[in-house]
């Protein structure tokens, strides 16, 4: 019998893959915070629940009524 291991984090790579964004994309996100990630070594990781946080907020940023400045 297999066991199938499913994958804990995620590399910048394969989240900007996810998103359907270009890499350097995902990378300025993770850098300005907006995707959390840690760094493990010289490699940036990411959990697959601070994905789903980037999207449930762009989700509800989307469905708030845009507000003009003056």
């Amino acid at each position: 019998m297999t066991t199938a291991i499913t994958p804990k984090w995620h590399t910048t790579a394969e989240v900007a893959a996810m998103l359907g964004f270009g890499l350097s994309k995902t990378k300025m996100l993770v850098l300005t915070g907006e995707i959390r990630s840690v760094k493990i070594g010289r490699n940036r990781r990411i959990l697959p629940t601070w994905v789903d946080d980037f999207i449930e907020r762009c989700a509800t940023e989307a469905d708030e009524p845009m507000r003009w400045s003056a």
